[in-house]
């Protein structure tokens, strides 16, 4: 389970077609590397995760995606390897991403942790694609494609997990919906380097599903 608070970005340093799928190798930014140049920055929070606790079987969201660290180490840099399944290659971007690619990190939430976003489980409903983004002051907005199949569950002012990160739908049209990014979401997640027409992750929030098929069992029952 993870919140959609981005902890930190990272780059992928190889990725290799394999039997069945696909392997990814990361490595997270360092301590405070804003730039993502690998070494930390001058304003560096000491806070920040440095990702060297990471071990065999650990979940991971890599932009949104739930995956298991398979390999790992901690020297000279912290790195990890990821397998994406067959499934995992066709219905994410991620078998098309390549070395030099940055993406959004988050661990799994840990029991004793503090829980800031919303529900989010690491499973991708479908891509859709940046059609907007503009910038309002010091923040900025983007605006999404909004695809059919979910349509129903993403409502103004409801949570909505994009490339992982958990933000508010701003508003709702019917073929378009668009959110509100705050400068410190924009600096610490991929969005700073993303541009209209690029695709990205959606999950939408699983309580709507949950909602959705308890009224559906109850309509049902009183149809009868």
């Amino acid at each position: 389970m993870f919140t959609g608070i981005v902890e930190t970005t990272g780059t992928v340093v190889e990725a290799t077609d394999d039997e069945g799928g696909r392997r990814l190798r990361i490595e997270p930014d360092r301590v405070g590397d804003g730039d993502g140049d690998g070494t930390a920055d001058a304003e560096a929070d000491a806070s920040t995760p440095d990702f060297a606790d990471l071990h065999h079987g650990q979940s991971i969201s890599v932009s949104g995606v739930c995956l298991t660290v398979e390999d790992f180490r901690i020297e000279p840099t912290p790195q990890f390897e990821v397998f994406l399944a067959a499934e995992t290659v066709e219905k994410t971007y991620l078998g098309d991403v390549d070395a030099g690619d940055r993406v959004n990190l988050e661990r799994a939430l840990p029991a004793e942790g503090r829980f800031d976003g919303h529900l989010v489980q690491g499973h991708v409903d479908t891509v859709t694609e940046i059609t907007g983004i503009e910038r309002v002051g010091d923040d900025w907005v983007f605006e999404f494609d909004l695809p059919e199949p979910v349509a129903r569950y993403v409502v103004e002012k409801g949570s909505v997990a994009l490339d992982g990160i958990s933000l508010t739908v701003a508003e709702r049209g019917s073929e378009r919906f668009g959110v509100a990014i705050i400068p410190t979401t924009y600096d610490l997640t991929t969005l700073s380097t993303k541009s209209v027409g690029d695709p990205v992750h959606v999950e939408v929030d699983v309580v709507a599903k949950y909602v959705e098929r308890m009224v559906s069992g109850y309509a049902d029952a009183v149809g009868h």
